[in-house]
């Protein structure tokens, strides 16, 4: 295990809902569990007036986020841990001479003993991200002379490829490529890690992991609930830069990569970014409109509660043509995966929150036992990324009774039967690592780059292309009906249910 040497954490945007619904719940269960370092502190920067007191109180000791985990606690243990955090306002904007925060950096660095070890993390818009790194250049805070510096910067990394290159250059401008950490809190998750584990760790999966034994592969990533409070910003983002560019391109990455050299971070990073540089761009119209939909959920009953439409969420233009459901049809050229369908898709309103990685192995070339029905019942390998977490292999059994019909079985695994096991969450094990300084979780500039130019030409289509439709679709249902269209020679997605084991199609009727 890494050594977690001390240091500050310095939260730009600390008054915001992220640091106390997330980040101080994940470095209190750090705590708990003895992982941070001995000399450890949180300096909270915004642009609202606090004191330390009233910082510590609000994501602390009276957070909501931290309730249920505090009431049956001392309270010398609670205010022990409340007592490593300290607030700087920063005034007015955060485009403005950061010497007072160096200053109070430099002060609590002495008092506490962080040994000049600094991390950054931008709870910000990401049109903050290249002023805040400016700033803490210009006033010496991005130095390594004395103990390291790093940043944490959050998604979206870019609206598209041109932003995205212009952000990179801008950011390594003040910091050099290995002091960023550009976080996605999938890769934290551990069924998205277990990808590579159950690829590559297991003799049964790998010489199968190909174009001579898949037959597509299937992702799935569903939300039941809209857009909530999110309208403003969702309507100028929409599905597939929500979604897909960053957490579903990195679950992908994983399944395409080949096998790295070794478990090093950069070793495993490379490989991610050849398997995303060899996912093959849709350039012509014809391709797009073929092998991409979008769709929008439109207002519905589910279970006697009137759900609204997309257009009609606050925030959302009455004519919006921002997609809430995205699914593409892609290749990889390479050897490995050559003319393997991959099939993705993502949405809002689905019947079910879910997200789950599906491979769909080929059935033998000569059948003996003939049965009706056989192209539903291939051999699958279904990755549970949430909820329900865990494997699941279909696989065919004989049906008691004479003759050889053949049914599917299920032979599963659950995280949740590792009862003594403590499964990290996804920004407590993020946390860490950046902490340690393993940036295997953590995507490279070129990779995000990478990701953006399969993307770009998506979205160019989408706003600019002829025939261009976007369909609608009742909350609650697994998307338009011609989504079916997009996987050749099956007819169907797989639609999965809450628990790993539904065989079922799951909907909820309306």
């Amino acid at each position: 295990m890494n050594k977690t040497e001390n240091q500050m954490l310095v939260i730009f945007g600390a008054s915001g809902d992220l640091t106390a619904r997330k980040l101080v719940p994940a470095l209190f269960n750090l705590y708990v569990a003895k992982q941070l370092p001995e000399h450890f502190i949180v300096l909270g920067a915004s642009r609202s007036n606090m004191t330390d007191a009233e910082f510590r109180s609000k994501v602390v000791l009276e957070s909501t986020y931290l309730k249920d985990r505090l009431k049956d606690l001392k309270p010398e243990y609670i205010d022990a841990f409340a007592s490593k955090f300290f607030y700087e306002d920063l005034g007015g904007a955060y485009d403005l001479d950061y010497a007072p925060l160096r200053k109070r950096v430099g002060d609590l660095n002495d008092s506490n003993g962080t040994e000049g070890n600094i991390m950054y993390y931008l709870s910000t818009p990401p049109t903050l991200y290249e002023t805040i790194a400016k700033n803490l250049a210009e006033a010496g805070l991005s130095t390594q002379n004395n103990g390291w510096k790093r940043m944490i910067v959050e998604k979206p990394f870019g609206y598209d490829l041109e932003t995205a290159k212009a952000l990179n250059k801008g950011l390594q401008t003040h910091f050099k490529e290995h002091q960023i950490y550009r976080i996605d809190h999938y890769l934290g998750k551990e069924t998205v890690q277990n990808l590579l584990v159950t690829r590559f760790a297991n003799s049964i999966f790998e010489p199968l992991w190909n174009r001579n034994y898949i037959h597509h592969v299937e992702i799935t990533n569903a939300e039941s609930v809209g857009v909530e409070k999110r309208g403003g910003y969702y309507d100028s983002s929409g599905a597939l830069r929500d979604m897909f560019q960053n957490h579903l391109l990195q679950i992908v990455s994983l399944i395409v990569m080949e096998p790295p050299i070794g478990d090093q971070p950069e070793e495993i990073r490379n490989e991610k970014v050849k398997a995303l540089k060899s996912l093959r761009i849709m350039k012509d119209y014809k391709t797009l409109h073929d092998h991409t939909i979008r769709a929008q959920y439109v207002g519905a009953e589910i279970n006697g509660e009137t759900m609204k439409g997309y257009r009609e969420e606050d925030g959302v233009a009455k004519d919006s043509l921002t997609e809430t459901y995205a699914a593409i049809k892609f290749f990889v050229d390479n050897w490995r995966w050559k003319d393997v369908p991959f099939y993705v898709r993502t949405a809002k309103r689905m019947p079910t929150k879910v997200t789950e990685v599906v491979i769909h192995f080929k059935s033998p070339h000569h059948q003996i036992f003939q049965d009706t029905g056989m192209h539903n019942k291939d051999n699958k390998l279904i990755i549970r990324i949430q909820p329900d977490e865990g494997i699941l292999v279909k696989f065919g059994v004989k049906v008691p009774g004479q003759g050889f019909k053949v049914e599917r079985a299920n032979l599963d695994f659950y995280y949740s039967s590792l009862t003594e096991t403590h499964v990290m969450q996804a920004y407590e094990r993020l946390l860490l690592d950046a902490m340690q300084g393993d940036a295997t979780l953590y995507a490279r500039a070129d990779e995000v780059e990478a990701a953006w130019e399969f993307v770009n030409p998506i979205l160019d289509y989408w706003k600019n292309g002829k025939d261009v439709c976007m369909y609608g679709y009742a909350s609650g249902v697994w998307g338009p009906e011609n989504a079916d269209e997009l996987i050749d020679g099956i007819g169907f997605w797989r639609n999965p249910g809450p628990n790993l084991t539904d065989d079922p199609g799951f909907c909820v009727l309306t």
